[in-house]
């Protein structure tokens, strides 16, 4: 399965964005994150495109919370999306990547006063509230101000989707937003509209992550287009934003289908337009937030296979190959996590037949198995892997387990590679860390 701008070389060897990944490996040292710039571009423009095809007033935001460096920001801004973060860090990589401040939208369930009074301060374009706590809050911090801040009420619409349930945001048993059916979501909008210090602007729902189909979507378009018909009925609003989130699934293996995007617009379009070209009802600018489904098959991690050997599994005399790379649980946490499977192959010998059954085992002091079961060339210390896919959520979720160092990440394009954020040192591991001057006059016991 090749994804994006990758394919076989006449030395046999992967390449992204017509960068050969062996050469890469060696260059910049694995495990190795690499974003294919172009299939970034591409994806972003074919997901617009066919929204803007079926519902022409159309907006898009990033959800920065899939991969962000200053780099994607950047990026971003040029395809002409705007972009959400969920927390201080992330507002202040956009910030910092010049990322227009009115083109942000500001997520969280339990937002602090400090990312609400930053993101005032940096004049974001609106921030989507998830509780009357946080409601209540961003009252008191524009109480005074000359300028109002716009918000959007994120609504819980009791669609349960099928899809991992760590994953899954918008059945009714939830942490976010406001629950419409015990009337929670009409009552903040009302709370809104009687402020002097807030500006509604819209509604807001997500359903879930990793969706291979539009029904959930569907079902979720048309309980929000209810709750618009609700707020117009009882405040007499017309409501001029509806986001209905991100959550489109991306190939991590073969056997993952997801709708193509122009079905997938057609598909919650549809209902949306008939339920409020009914009632007569003006059709609000359409927002979403593809975070996956953008970055997810553009990245790549490489890394070096090491050791390799062959175990017995039960007494007729089975026997489980096992390739363990340098990397794994502290640089993709989410088989462990969630599960998930991925798809790789040899970058060193991709043209060679798969035909040998391999567990890839991770290098981290626990399980730590990355792939369950795949088919590659038989393995040897030294072999390139590269695993598909993990472009979403991987260098978002990397951590310094076993006080592993973060891999770096270089985006690659048209024979180009680039560092757009280096590999963390051995010094950036003790940054910050200091001893107690009392741990020194204690005596040693031996």
């Amino acid at each position: 399965m090749l994804l994006g701008t990758q394919q076989i070389g006449e030395n046999g060897h992967l390449y992204i964005g017509g960068c050969d990944t062996v050469e890469l490996a060696n260059r910049f040292g694995t495990p190795l994150y690499v974003m294919d710039e172009s299939a970034l571009r591409t994806t972003m423009r074919a997901y617009r495109a066919a929204f803007e095809d079926a519902y022409p007033s159309t907006e898009f935001y990033f959800a920065s919370k899939s991969f962000l460096c200053i780099a994607m920001a950047v990026i971003v801004e040029q395809e002409g999306y705007h972009m959400d973060v969920a927390s201080l860090g992330e507002l202040f990589t956009a910030l910092e990547a010049g990322f227009p401040p009115e083109r942000l939208a500001l997520h969280g369930n339990n937002k602090s006063v400090d990312e609400l009074e930053a993101a005032v301060a940096a004049g974001i374009g609106h921030v989507i509230v998830d509780n009357f706590y946080e409601l209540n809050m961003l009252k008191s911090i524009m109480q005074g101000r000359p300028v109002t801040m716009k918000i959007m009420i994120r609504a819980t619409p009791g669609v349960d989707p099928q899809t991992h349930r760590l994953i899954r945001t918008g059945q009714a048993d939830t942490k976010f937003g406001f629950n419409i059916k015990d009337g929670s979501a009409l009552k903040a909008v009302k709370e809104s509209l009687a402020s002097d210090s807030l500006q509604f602007i819209g509604v807001h729902c997500h359903v879930g992550s990793q969706l291979l189909e539009s029904d959930t979507h569907v079902q979720a378009a048309q309980v929000m287009a209810q709750l618009l018909l609700d707020i117009r009925k009882e405040t007499g609003v017309i409501v001029e934003n509806l986001n209905i989130g991100g959550g489109l699934g991306v190939r991590y293996s073969e056997t993952d289908v997801p709708p193509a995007y122009h079905e997938f617009a057609a598909a919650v379009v549809q209902p949306l337009k008939e339920a409020l070209e009914k009632e007569g009802v003006p059709l609000p600018t359409l927002q979403q937030e593809p975070g996956r489904s953008i970055t997810g098959e553009a990245g790549t991690t490489l890394y070096q296979v090491g050791a390799v050997k062959r175990v017995p599994i039960d007494e007729e005399g089975g026997t489980r190959l096992y390739a363990s790379i340098d990397g794994g649980l502290s640089d993709n946490p989410r088989p462990q996590l969630y599960q998930a499977n991925y798809s790789c192959l040899l970058a060193n010998r991709a043209q060679q037949p798969a035909d040998t059954h391999v567990r890839v085992a991770g290098k981290h002091c626990e399980t730590d198995i990355l792939i369950q079961d795949t088919l590659l060339p038989e393995p040897a210390s030294g072999d390139i892997l590269a695993v598909q896919t993990t472009g979403a959520y991987n260098f978002a979720m990397a951590s310094n387990y076993n006080r592993f160092l973060r891999p770096a990440v270089v985006l690659v394009n048209d024979g180009e590679a680039d560092v757009i954020v280096e590999r963390q040192t051995l010094a950036d591991l003790l940054r910050g860390e200091h001893i107690p001057s009392r741990l020194l006059h204690i005596p040693v016991e031996r």
